[in-house]
């Protein structure tokens, strides 16, 4: 019957209306993930656990989930690397990443660590055109620019808040901008579950050397519960993300990345009792605009391009 007699919308329409919804949510859920994450490690680094002991049951978690959410044992492109060069260098500039981070997170309050973090687009942007021929144009370099004041401001170089922490957290955030621009690169060959699976396994060997010269039994199977956490929010956090990404164009999933700004202060508040000073508001405030202004930039250009080669 037609839709305009019954008043009905018809169900592909319904589903194209709700899909970009039904993303978004997801996106909020994803950054909460992450946010929890690093609420729980922060925790754990607090209470005495080294932080790499916490970063391998962090990926070796990970890795156990995944083999059995992936199916491991009947999924052999699990296992095909195409690329073994950069999905080595990929599976170790991971769990580096949140080495630096865990280290920044045992002094730093979660709203510091995250506004630092919020950087990587911004590097990101400028490691694309070297390493990826995306060059940015003056309008997004400015935009940089604009964002590492706001950085200037949440570290403050020259006073006491500039301290070791501050330089692990600002590590993480080049490390991690390395990670993504790798994964951008590799994604094009390489499958989801092996992506996925060896930048967690690579994470769990290289990491347990150490893990287990410096990391002490838990004392509590409330600690064994919330290290094996870390890897169940990690790997949610990473499924949501690729759904969301599936469902919404990236350009409407890819600032949602900024939410985990307020999930970290709630989190930092409710359970640290953390409140970010002002100095640290405002510089994540400017990083979050400036942040904002390259992804519409970008969002823009590639409308502009995908034009072009319609029409070409």
């Amino acid at each position: 019957m037609d839709s305009k007699l019954t008043g009905k919308t018809p169900r592909h329409d319904v589903d194209r209306e709700t899909m970009p919804q039904v993303a978004m949510v997801m996106a909020l859920c994803t950054f909460m993930c992450f946010a929890a994450l690093d609420t729980t490690a922060k925790y754990l680094v607090s209470i005495g656990y080294a932080a790499v002991f916490v970063v391998w049951c962090r990926f070796l978690s990970h890795a156990v989930i995944s083999f059995i959410a992936f199916q491991g044992w009947r999924r052999a492109d699990m296992y095909r690397m195409r690329n073994w060069r950069l999905q080595v260098v990929r599976g170790l500039l991971l769990p580096v990443t949140t080495l630096f981070n865990f280290l920044a997170l045992r002094d730093l309050q979660l709203a510091q660590t995250v506004s630092i973090f919020l950087t990587t687009p911004m590097i990101i942007t400028m490691l694309a055109g070297p390493l990826l021929g995306e060059w940015a144009g003056p309008r997004r370099w400015a935009a940089i620019m604009v964002g590492f004041v706001g950085v200037l401001i949440v570290v403050r170089p020259g006073t006491e808040v500039f301290s070791l922490p501050i330089i692990w957290s600002i590590l993480a955030a080049i490390t991690h901008s390395f990670y993504s621009i790798l994964t951008r690169k590799l994604a094009m060959g390489e499958s989801q579950p092996s992506l996925v699976f060896y930048s967690s396994i690579f994470a769990a060997v290289l990491m347990a050397p150490p893990a287990l010269a410096y990391g002490h039994l838990p004392g509590s199977w409330l600690d064994v519960a919330l290290l094996a956490s870390l890897g169940v929010f990690g790997l949610t956090g990473h499924a949501l993300l690729v759904k969301a990404s599936r469902l919404a164009s990236a350009s409407k999933v890819a600032p949602f990345i900024y939410s985990q700004l307020l999930w970290m202060v709630l989190l930092g508040f409710f359970v640290f009792g953390d409140v970010p000073d002002l100095w640290t508001l405002v510089g994540a405030s400017i990083i979050c605009m400036s942040g904002f202004y390259i992804m519409n930039r970008e969002r823009r250009i590639a409308g502009k391009q995908r034009a072009v080669d319609l029409l070409g």
